[in-house]
């Protein structure tokens, strides 16, 4: 394992904010996430932090007195897996991660935490806007400000001048590359990101080759933001662990991608969101964009590559690129819905599991969270409705519990 983060070393004495991990039986229809299981009259009940026993109401006995009664669904809590805490959705990407200070950024990755948590979201995948998710981090957990649980990158690496350069570590040469993984990890990364194209492939060979030696040398998995063909090939052949966005691919690529277990994250989430015009407008989307906007969403056929690969049987995980333009940190459910739109989730349970099951297992974090099962992490949301029904269930939370302490 990497040396710890400095900050782990500190001795801390009592949080700032120290919730109890509750005893609690939630009663109400029931999704495990566990392949396709729903139990429509059930409890989840947890302490200490885990789950302790799930099951039909009936088993509950004389225990079924101290049941909350929902009048819900219970759901493991959801994991955003591609997201930015310290972008807000509202501003211009590029000039918040120039001109924001650090201080501003923390602020806003606290309030998109909170937002995160109502939105039912208990795990975020942070890949950086320049350092801001580090000390996201700990604040979280050093108990400093109440949050999500965080996977984070730190900063996202690029050739110099590359794709997003004003808010990643730009590095030039196969040295620079593993002295920047060498940053990340120092700071305490839990994975690595590296801008891998925009309109044209970035990192030489070496650079390229280095980067993800670097990444594996030291235990972490690293994602490459690739989105068509040539780029998605080139950094599944180099050995990458996911592929973020994902676009256009061969039936070859997908093949490549299916033999060696790559899952991509798709992010439909800004299309979506901005091709909505009223709402659109009120984020000063310019008019030529949302028209670009809702001719993509309206072609499917854009989306052969991503459509293909799931039928291929590439694992596709939940993200919604949270920060971006329109696309706040509670923007759960039209991702969702898209995702079934157009096939690459069979259903709404599927697109579910992308959030949560799948998330988890992509996060090598299965025999933790993901799922309702005895034992894992109490990561529990409870929402109004049906979201096997309606989707948008999904986006009406009551409850959510992070380790068996209620947040909202």
């Amino acid at each position: 394992m990497p040396e710890p983060p400095a900050w782990r070393y500190q001795k801390l004495i009592k949080p700032l904010f120290d919730l109890p991990a509750e005893h609690v039986i939630l009663r109400g229809r029931v999704l495990t996430c566990v392949g396709d299981e729903v139990i429509e009259d059930g409890f989840v009940e947890f302490a200490d932090g885990k789950i302790a026993a799930v099951g039909p109401a009936e088993e509950l006995g004389e225990r079924a007195d101290d049941a909350v009664e929902t009048g819900g669904t219970i759901l493991p809590g959801l994991m955003n897996s591609h997201a930015h805490l310290a972008w807000d959705g509202i501003h211009d990407l590029a000039r918040q991660s120039l001109d924001d200070t650090p201080e501003i950024s923390a602020y806003k990755s606290a309030g998109n935490m909170l937002i995160s948590l109502r939105a039912g979201v208990t795990t975020v995948r942070d890949l950086g806007m320049n350092q801001a998710n580090i000390f996201a981090k700990q604040a979280v957990e050093q108990g400093i400000f109440p949050g999500p649980r965080l996977l984070i990158t730190g900063e996202s690496i690029i050739q110099t001048g590359g794709h997003t350069y004003w808010c990643c570590r730009e590095a030039s040469g196969a040295d620079e590359m593993r002295r920047a993984v060498r940053e990340q990890v120092r700071a305490g990364a839990d994975l690595i990101k590296i801008m891998a194209c925009h309109d044209t492939l970035e990192f030489t060979d070496e650079e390229l080759a280095a980067v993800i030696d670097e990444s594996h040398r030291n235990g972490l998995p690293i994602t490459a933001h690739a989105t068509y063909n040539d780029c998605i090939r080139r950094v599944a052949e180099f050995g990458v662990d996911c592929v973020e966005h994902g676009g256009s691919m061969t039936d070859a690529t997908i093949q490549l991608l299916v033999d060696k277990q790559i899952p991509i994250i798709t992010t439909f989430a800004p299309l979506v969101m901005q091709s909505q015009t009223e709402l659109a407008r009120q984020y000063n989307i310019p008019e030529w964009k949302i028209a670009e906007r809702q001719k993509a969403v309206a072609d499917s056929s854009r989306y052969a590559g991503l459509i293909n690969a799931a039928k291929a049987g590439v694992t596709i995980g939940f993200g919604t690129d949270a920060g971006s333009p329109v696309v706040g940190h509670d923007v759960v459910a039209p991702e969702m819905a898209f995702m079934v739109k157009l096939g690459v989730k069979r259903d709404n349970y599927d697109a579910i599991r992308s959030a949560t099951a799948v998330a988890a297992q992509i996060s090598n974090l299965s025999d933790k969270i993901g799922t309702l099962e005895a034992g894992k992490q109490a990561d529990v949301i409870v929402v109004d409705g049906n979201p096997l029904a309606d989707i948008d269930a999904i986006s009406r939370v009551g409850m959510t519990f992070l380790a068996g302490k209620r947040m909202v």
